[in-house]
C-alpha cells in the first residue's frame, strides 16, 4: 500500500515488526541460521485489513450463534439436520458454550423443514440436557428451547400464558412442549440472555475478536460504547483475551469524564480508547435517517412529506462536538442522512472557527446520503468520511426502489467523488449490521453489484488498489496508527493476510469468492483457514442483517422498554415508536442492555 513500492517479492519479520521489504535477494540476504522462511506460492500477502467501522463486541453474538437457516443460506432441512448442527456448532464451540452456559441458534422455519413443525423441547434435549438450548425462528416472533432451558425461565404447568404470548403446551397436558410465541419467548429470552452478565458479555468479546481476525482484520473497533462495555473489553484485553488490538469510542452522550480520563493514542494489552462517538440520526434501509427531502417510496404507516427524523438534538451535536475540539479527542459520528450531515457541517464548521488548528481527524461514519456540495464541505473541514459501500450489495435495490428512488440510489457511499477530490476514505462493514466479510467489502466497494445483480452507481466504482487502502492504510491513518499499520514497510508492525490469490490480477466479479487463507498479527499467525475452521465458520450466523437476529432484537428491546412504562402508555402507537428507536439503537445498546449495563435513556420513553 506503499505508494512509492505498491509490490515486492519478499518481506522479513523479527520480534513483531517489519526489519526489511523489497526484492527476494535482498530479504534472503538477512537469512540466518534460525530463520524461517514461506514460500507463498500463488497467494498474495497484503497488509492486515483496519476495521474502519466495527461493533466488535454485538458481533461476537454473531460468532456465537449457530446457523439454522434453510438452504441456500444454511444446511437445515429438517429436525435432524437442526439438531445435527448444533451439535456440530457446540463441538466447535465448547469453551465458549462451557463459559456462556447457552447454546444459542437463529433462523430455522418450520415451513422449510420436512416435518413442517416447530422443534420441540424433546428434540434439543437431545442436543443438550444440561445447558440451556434457545433457537430463535426465523420471524423473530416465536422460538423453541430445551428443558433446561423450560427450568431456567421457570416455565412449568402451572405458569399462566403471560400477556401477549402463548407457551404451547403438550398434546393432552399443559406441560410445556418447548415452543414459545411473543411476549413468552421474550421473557423466557430476557432471562437466558440475561443469564450471561459480564462474564458472558466477556465471551463475546472474545469471539468477536476471534472473528474479525478470521477476515483477516488484525484491528477491530467497537464504534459505540457505553464506560461499562468499555470497561469490559479493558478487563478481557488485561486477561489476554485479544489476539489482535481492540479500539473503541464511547458515546459522548453518556459520560465525557470517562472518555476524556480513558482516550489514549497507546493501546495497554491491545485495547484503547480511541476518543468519542456521536449519533445524529438512525438507518437508511429503516427510514430513520434524517433527510433534506421527502423519502422516495417509504414502506410502513409514514405520513405524507416523511425524511427521518434526529436522534440528537442540534445543541447537543454543537456541544458535543466543540468538546471534543476543546480537549483534543477524536470524534466520530453516525450520520446518513443530509440533513445529518448538513447538522454535523454546521458543527464541526463552528468547533473549527471558535478553536485553533490542530489534527483532529474528525470522522464522518456512514454517510450514506450525501449531496456533492456536502463532500466538498467535509473535504474543507477535513472530515475523514468512512463509508459503507458494503450497503451497494445489501440494500442498493431498496434505495432505488424505496429510500431514495433511481437517480439518488447510484450515489449511496458516494467513494468515487472521494477520489475525485483525491480525499482518502475507509470503506467499513458495520458488523453485526453486515458480517464483518473482508472480501464482501472489497468485492463492493470495487463493483458496487447488488443482490439482484445490478451496479448501483456506476460512477462511484473504485479500482482494486484504491479499495484496499480504504481497508488497510487509509483507516490506519483515520485512527492516527499510520506510522505502525496499514502498510508493508519497514519499521511497522508485522500484521499480514494472506489471501487465496492477487485481488489485483483477477476479474473484479470474482473477489467476494477469495478466501482469507491466514492472519498474521506481529508476527504470529492467528488464525489458518484449516478444514476445522473453515468448517466452524460455516456453521455461524452468516453475512447480511438477517431477520431472525435483527427482529429478535427489536421484539425484545420493545419488550424490555414497555415492561418500564405505566400500563397507559401500552399502545400501538408507543410501541411503533419504539420499534423505530430500536433502529437507531443498533449500534451497541440493544446487548448492553440485555446484559444488564447502563445504556443512555430513551428520549422517547421521558416524554
Amino acid at each position: 500500500m506503499n505508494d512509492a513500492a505498491m509490490r515486492a517479492e519478499a518481506v522479513a519479520e523479527r520480534g513483531g515488526k517489519i526489519i526489511a521489504v523489497g526484492s527476494k535477494a535482498d530479504v534472503l540476504a538477512l537469512k540466518g541460521d534460525g530463520t524461517k522462511v514461506i514460500d507463498l506460492g500463488r497467494r498474495a500477502l497484503i497488509p492486515g485489513f483496519f476495521d474502519a467501522h466495527g461493533h466488535v463486541l454485538m458481533g461476537g453474538l454473531q460468532a456465537l450463534s449457530a446457523n439454522l437457516l434453510a438452504p441456500p443460506d444454511g444446511n437445515v432441512t429438517d429436525i435432524s439436520s437442526l439438531k445435527q448442527t448444533l451439535i456440530d456448532w457446540v463441538a466447535a464451540n465448547g469453551e465458549n458454550v462451557k463459559q456462556a452456559n447457552l447454546i444459542i441458534g437463529f433462523g430455522y422455519d418450520n415451513s422449510q423443514l420436512r416435518e413442517l413443525r416447530h422443534p420441540t423441547r424433546d428434540d434439543l434435549d437431545a442436543v443438550s440436557k444440561d445447558v440451556p438450548v434457545l433457537i430463535v425462528h426465523q420471524s423473530g416472533h416465536l422460538a423453541a428451547v430445551n428443558s433446561k432451558a423450560l427450568e431456567v425461565i421457570g416455565y412449568t404447568a402451572d405458569t399462566a400464558d403471560p400477556v401477549g404470548g402463548v407457551i404451547r403446551r403438550r398434546a393432552g397436558s399443559k406441560e410445556p412442549d418447548g415452543v414459545l410465541e411473543e411476549n413468552a419467548f421474550m421473557s423466557a429470552a430476557y432471562k437466558l440472555l440475561g443469564q450471561l452478565g459480564p462474564n458472558g458479555a466477556k465471551v463475546m468479546a472474545r469471539a468477536g475478536a476471534d472473528l474479525w481476525a478470521r477476515f483477516g482484520y488484525t484491528t477491530a473497533e467497537e464504534g459505540r460504547s457505553t464506560p461499562p462495555t468499555s470497561e469490559i473489553l479493558r478487563s478481557v484485553a488485561n486477561e489476554g483475551g485479544f489476539k489482535i488490538d481492540v479500539l473503541t469510542y464511547p458515546d459522548v452522550l453518556v459520560d465525557r469524564d470517562y472518555i476524556k480520563k480513558s482516550a489514549s493514542r497507546t493501546y495497554q494489552n491491545r485495547f484503547r480508547v480511541a476518543g468519542a462517538k456521536l449519533t445524529i440520526d438512525g438507518s437508511p434501509q429503516g427510514f430513520t435517517a434524517w433527510r433534506d427531502r421527502p423519502y422516495y417510496a417509504p414502506v410502513g404507516n409514514y405520513p405524507p412529506g416523511y425524511s427521518g427524523y434526529s436522534a440528537a438534538t442540534l445543541d447537543q451535536v454543537v456541544g458535543a462536538v466543540d468538546w471534543a475540539f476543546t480537549n483534543n479527542i477524536q470524534i466520530i459520528t453516525h450520520s446518513n442522512g443530509e440533513k445529518a450531515s448538513d447538522t454535523l457541517i454546521a458543527a464541526i464548521d463552528s468547533a473549527t472557527q471558535n478553536h485553533q488548528a490542530q489534527d483532529r481527524r474528525p470522522v464522518l461514519i456512514h454517510g450514506q446520503f450525501l449531496r456533492e456540495d456536502q463532500v466538498d464541505a467535509f473535504n474543507r473541514l477535513k472530515v475523514f468520511p468512512s463509508l459503507f459501500p458494503m450497503h451497494t450489495f445489501y440494500w442498493g435495490d431498496w434505495h432505488r426502489e424505496h429510500t431514495v428512488g433511481p437517480a439518488l440510489a447510484d450515489n449511496i457511499s458516494p467513494t468515487g467523488w472521494l477520489v475525485k477530490r483525491s480525499m482518502k476514505f475507509s470503506s467499513h462493514h458495520d458488523a453485526p449490521v453486515a458480517f464483518p466479510d473482508s472480501m464482501r467489502v472489497l468485492a463492493a466497494t470495487v463493483t458496487r453489484r447488488s443482490r439482484s445483480g445490478d451496479i448501483v452507481g456506476p460512477d462511484q466504482r473504485v479500482d482494486v488498489i484504491t479499495a484496499l487502502k480504504a481497508m488497510t492504510i487509509w483507516p490506519a491513518w483515520q485512527h492516527f496508527e499510520e506510522e505502525t499499520k496499514g502498510s508493508i514497510e519497514k519499521g511497522k508492525l508485522a500484521d499480514f493476510v494472506i489471501l487465496s490469490d492477487d485481488p489485483t490480477a483477477v476479474d473484479p466479479e470474482t473477489l467476494d469468492r477469495f478466501k482469507v487463507l491466514e492472519t498474521i498479527k506481529e508476527g504470529q499467525s492467528i488464525y489458518k483457514a484449516t478444514e476445522k475452521e473453515m468448517k466452524k465458520g460455516e456453521l455461524t450466523w452468516p453475512g447480511g442483517r438477517h431477520a431472525a437476529m435483527e427482529a429478535f432484537f427489536r421484539a425484545e428491546y420493545v419488550h424490555r422498554r414497555m415492561a418500564k412504562l405505566p400500563t397507559a402508555y401500552h399502545t400501538p402507537e408507543v410501541r411503533a415508536q419504539l420499534e423505530s428507536e430500536f433502529d437507531d439503537c443498533m449500534e451497541g445498546l440493544i446487548l448492553a442492555d440485555m446484559i444488564g449495563l447502563h445504556v443512555r435513556g430513551s428520549a422517547m420513553v421521558s416524554k
